[in-house]
């Protein structure tokens, strides 16, 4: 398997380049030359097996010029084995035919757990065959940063940096993120907004001097091993439900585009899937895209659901990549277009050739949908998955095909929003019991780039 930037001028790279490289050197991301296809056949053997087997199975094509089956399939076995339910990844039924992925059982409740405790393992891996040392640098508008820190505290090779918009995520998010004090764990809170963060870190990969310096990685979804890892649920949901002989459509909060975009691949790999949804809340430049074919950036609102407040989605340009058929060059002018003129645009009849829709939900109808979910169906969510519902039912395009919202975090995660829905105040559960009595470890910096490479250059372990 052979990764491509989506800006045309980076080398070619295999998985495990890929993996420790993180963003291209032109500034774009990778991804595969060529896709690994599924055939019914195949997707129908998945049905009855354990999500690491799926994961393995599913994801091997990706990785097999640099490890092994024997290897990947005891990373995926001990990747998943931590989560607080067998299934990983379970379903449960909203009504007749609407129903959630719970991706909160892993350890800090949020779905990006379920692509980092395989990224933590994959890192352990080749870096022990290299014999080197990485530092990674990342942004987090809330669960990145927590669910990154989880997986590679402790760990000799890795000096880990997360820098968090100060303020700007919630009390759970940020202490889940502060009140790890091991030694190769940084937390940054930064004075703006996770655009900012985000920024910061493609300026520091931009860097290649610091970034050859201090062997600078990714573990936000600009590396492609992250979205990899999402794939994996879109099969075992969709083979639950009866695919590939049924299809399925899904509804997904997106804040980064890397969540979704992992459902495109998944369908690219030959998953049956009738609709992808783009649920945003008011940070709504997705949803206006796919609406109306500009991408035009408007400022960053906070809301109660602070993981999707985003404005540039990293993810996106591998999507853009695929309109443009994947023309580099293309590509690379539209993404200057959007740092100089803050947007572009492109022909609809491109998006029209897609399985994409898109809506928004405003802060009234998301404290409204936690409410009535839990009045109708018993059950409690947190504010991002409320997005993903309301916006799936205004975008439904068939009664027949099972629509399933990513429900991406537990709602203790929120608790404040979830209050104010419903009158319950959502506990954590008890391996987080005393978080917020916990010694928290942090430092505020100014949105400035000599400031945190300062920063990590007086930290680092790589000298």
């Amino acid at each position: 398997m052979q990764y491509i930037s989506t800006r045309g001028d980076a080398p070619t790279l295999n998985f495990e380049e890929v993996v420790l490289t993180g963003l291209a050197r032109d500034g774009g991301l990778y991804v595969p030359k060529t896709w690994p296809q599924m055939s019914p056949e195949d997707i129908r053997g998945l049905a009855g097996k354990s999500y690491a087997e799926v994961a393995c199975q599913v994801l091997l094509p990706f990785v097999e010029d640099s490890i092994s089956e024997s290897d990947f399939r005891e990373m995926t076995e001990k990747a998943y084995g931590s989560f607080s339910h067998k299934a990983v990844v379970p379903l449960s039924q909203l009504s007749e035919n609407d129903f959630l992925m719970e991706l909160y059982h892993g350890p800090t409740l949020a779905f990006k757990d379920v692509a980092l405790q395989l990224l933590g393992l994959l890192y352990d891996h080749l870096l022990g065959r290299q014999g080197k040392k990485v530092t990674i640098v990342g942004a987090t508008s809330g669960d990145t940063g927590s669910a990154a820190i989880e997986a590679t505290r402790g760990r000799d090779a890795v000096d880990i940096f997360i820098m968090h918009p100060k303020g700007r995520v919630s009390d759970v998010q940020r202490r889940q993120m502060t009140t790890v004090l091991d030694a190769n764990v940084h937390n940054i809170a930064i004075e703006g907004d996770f655009d900012d963060c985000q920024a910061l870190v493609k300026a520091m990969f931009n860097d290649h001097d610091f970034r050859d310096e201090y062997g600078v990685s990714a573990v936000n979804s600009i590396n492609w091993a992250r979205v990899m890892a999402q794939i994996v649920y879109y099969f075992t949901t969709a083979v639950s439900l009866g695919a590939p002989d049924r299809k399925v459509a899904f509804s997904v909060p997106s804040g980064n585009f890397g969540d979704i975009y992992a459902g495109y691949c998944a369908q690219k790999m030959g998953l049956p899937i009738e609709q992808l949804i783009v649920a945003t809340n008011r940070n709504d430049i997705l949803s206006r895209f796919f609406n109306t074919g500009e991408y035009r950036k408007e400022g960053v609102n906070p809301t109660i659901s602070p993981s999707m407040d985003i404005q540039v989605s990293s993810n996106f340009e591998r999507l853009l990549f695929d309109l443009c058929a994947q023309d580099g060059e293309k590509v690379k002018s539209l993404m200057k277009d959007l740092d100089e003129k803050d947007g572009f645009a492109v022909d609809m009849k491109q998006l029209n050739q897609i399985i994409f829709s898109a809506g928004a939900c405003n802060e009234e109808e998301t404290l409204a949908t936690i409410k009535e979910t839990l009045e109708k169906s018993a059950k409690l969510v947190d504010p991002h998955t409320a997005v993903g519902l309301k916006v799936a039912a205004d975008c439904k395009k068939s009664k027949e095909v099972p629509m399933v919202t990513l429900s991406t975090a537990h709602p203790a995660k929120f608790p404040a929003a979830v209050e104010k829905a419903t009158g319950i105040y959502p506990d954590l559960p008890p391996h987080m019991a005393g978080l917020f009595d916990r010694e928290e470890k942090l430092d505020v910096l100014p949105n400035d780039i000599q400031a945190v490479q300062s920063y990590i250059r007086e930290r680092s372990r790589i000298k």
